[in-house]
C-alpha cells in the first residue's frame, strides 16, 4: 500500500515527489514534508505518510515539526539581519553588546568567531538541570561566566545547544526582543510563514512527535561500526556528548522519545535545537535571502555572500563532532559533513535528519523535514536523494 503523499510539484519537477513516495513507501520515512523554490517560485510543496506511528493521521500541510538544529539557520538569518541594521557587527567583540560575556578571557572573542562555533562554549561549567537550562537568564549567565574550553580562535567545535543562546542573547541585547519574538515579527509574519522558537500553547496539537523507532521492524539494523562511531563521538565525557546533551541536561538528542517532545521544550526558547516549522516555510524563508519573496528580502546580496562564505580552516577537524565541519556566520556551508546541492551553498541541517538551504548559483532553496528520526546529525540519505533530485529538475530546467 502507498503511502499517502498531497501538495504540489510543478511541471517537470515531479521526479522530487517519485522521490518522497519512495522513502515514504520503504518505511525509511514516517511522515515528512519537502518544499523546493527555484527563481522565487515553489516548485515543490509535499507532505506525505503519517503524523502518528499508529498510522490513524496523515502528515499534512497542517503538520507542524520539531527541526533540532535546522533552527540555527533561522537565527543565523535573524543575527544577519540585524547586522545589516548596523545594529551588530561581526568583527566586533561579543563582550560590545554583552559585558558580562567578557568573564575568563573572553573580551576579544568576536561576533564572527562565537557564530562559527571557535569560542570552545560548547557547553557550561559544571552541572545544570533541564529546568536551568530552559531560563533564559541562568542559561545566558551560566555561559558568559564559564571558562572557553581551548584559546579562542585556534580551532572550532560544534556548539549543538549553546549556540542558540549565544547568538539569541546577542539579539535581545541589541535589539530588546527575546529571539522567538524577533524571528516572528521579523521573518515569519512578513513572509506568511510558521516558524516558532517557543511554541505557543494552542499550535501544540499540531506538531508531530519525533521518534527514532523503525518504521519498518525488518528493516537492517544500524551498522554495528556506525553504531559504535556514534557512541564513541556521543559518549556522557565526550566533547561531542557534552555539547549534544549540555553536559547531560537534555539527555540524548538523538533520542526520539526523549525531553525534545515535551511541552516544556517545546515552549522554551533554545534558538539552536527547538525551532518548530514546516518545509514550506523553511523553503520560503531560504527563497528570500536569495531575491524578494511576496515583496521581503530578508538580506541584500552583499549581505548573503558574507554570511555564507566560509570561514572555518579548510580541513579543520570539529573539536566536538570529529570530523571536519564547515562554517561561515551561523550557517554550515558546503563541504564533506554538509553537501547540500554543492558549492555556494549555506543553510544547516539537523539531527535525525531535517535540513534546509539555498544556493545562490541555482537560485534554489530547499526544505526537508520529518517525524522519523535517522542516527546522523547531517548528510541524511532520504534527505540528499531528494536534494539530488531537486538539483536534477533544477538544472533541467535552464
Amino acid at each position: 500500500m502507498n503511502a499517502p503523499v498531497h501538495g504540489f510539484v510543478a511541471p517537470g519537477w515531479e521526479r522530487v515527489k517519485g522521490v518522497l513516495q519512495a522513502n515514504l513507501d520503504s518505511g525509511a520515512d514516517l511522515g515528512a514534508g519537502v518544499s523546493a523554490f527555484h527563481r522565487g517560485q515553489c516548485v515543490v510543496d509535499l507532505t506525505g505518510g503519517w503524523f502518528d506511528r499508529d498510522k490513524k493521521t496523515e502528515y499534512t500541510s497542517e503538520t507542524l515539526q520539531l527541526v533540532f538544529s535546522t533552527t540555527k539557520g533561522v537565527t543565523a538569518i535573524a543575527i544577519a539581519m540585524l547586522v545589516q541594521r548596523g545594529l551588530l557587527d561581526y568583527g566586533a567583540p561579543v563582550a560590545q553588546y554583552w559585558p558580562e560575556f567578557a568573564q575568563h578571557g573572553k573580551q576579544d572573542a568576536t561576533v564572527a568567531q562565537l557564530l562559527s562555533h571557535q569560542c570552545g562554549l560548547f557547553t557550561v561549567d559544571g552541572e545544570i538541570t533541564l529546568q536551568e537550562a530552559l531560563d533564559w537568564n541562568t542559561i545566558t549567565s551560566r555561559l558568559a561566566a564559564t571558562a572557553p574550553s581551548w584559546p579562542i580562535g585556534t580551532k572550532h567545535g560544534y556548539h549543538a545547544l549553546t549556540y542558540g543562546w549565544l547568538a539569541g542573547e546577542l539579539i535581545r541585547r541589541v535589539d530588546g526582543r527575546g529571539p522567538g519574538r524577533f524571528v516572528a515579527e521579523e521573518i515569519a509574519d512578513p513572509l506568511g510563514i510558521e516558524i516558532f522558537i517557543g511554541l505557543p500553547e494552542q499550535f501544540e496539537p499540531r506538531v508531530s512527535r519525533l521518534t527514532n523507532e523503525p518504521v519498518d521492524p525488518s528493516a537492517p539494523p544500524v551498522d554495528p561500526e556506525i553504531a559504535k562511531m556514534l557512541a564513541d563521538l556521543m559518549g556522557p565525557d565526550s566533547p561531542g556528548g557534552r555539547a549534544l546533551s549540555l553536559n547531560g541536561a537534555f539527555g540524548v538528542i538523538s533520542e526520539g522519545d526523549g525531553v525534545f517532545n515535551t511541552r516544556a521544550v517545546h515552549a522554551a526558547e533554545i534558538p539552536a535545537a527547538n525551532g518548530i516549522t514546516n518545509a514550506k516555510s523553511l523553503a520560503i524563508m531560504y527563497a528570500a535571502t536569495l531575491a524578494p519573496i511576496n515583496g521581503v528580502q530578508l538580506i541584500s546580496d552583499s549581505m548573503r555572500e558574507c554570511v555564507s562564505t566560509t570561514i572555518t580552516p579548510s580541513g579543520e577537524a570539529d573539536a566536538c563532532l570529529i570530523m571536519p565541519t564547515t562554517f561561515g556566520m551561523g550557517f554550515m556551508t558546503h563541504g564533506q559533513f554538509t553537501p547540500y546541492a554543492g558549492s555556494g551553498s549555506y543553510g544547516h541541517p539537523g539531527a535525525g535528519g531535517s535540513v534546509a538551504f539555498a544556493q545562490e548559483a541555482r537560485q534554489l532553496s530547499f526544505a526537508y523535514v520529518m517525524n522519523q528520526m535517522a542516527a546522523n546529525l547531517a548528510s541524511d540519505v532520504r534527505a540528499q536523494r531528494l536534494i539530488d533530485a531537486t538539483v536534477q529538475c533544477a538544472d533541467e530546467a535552464r
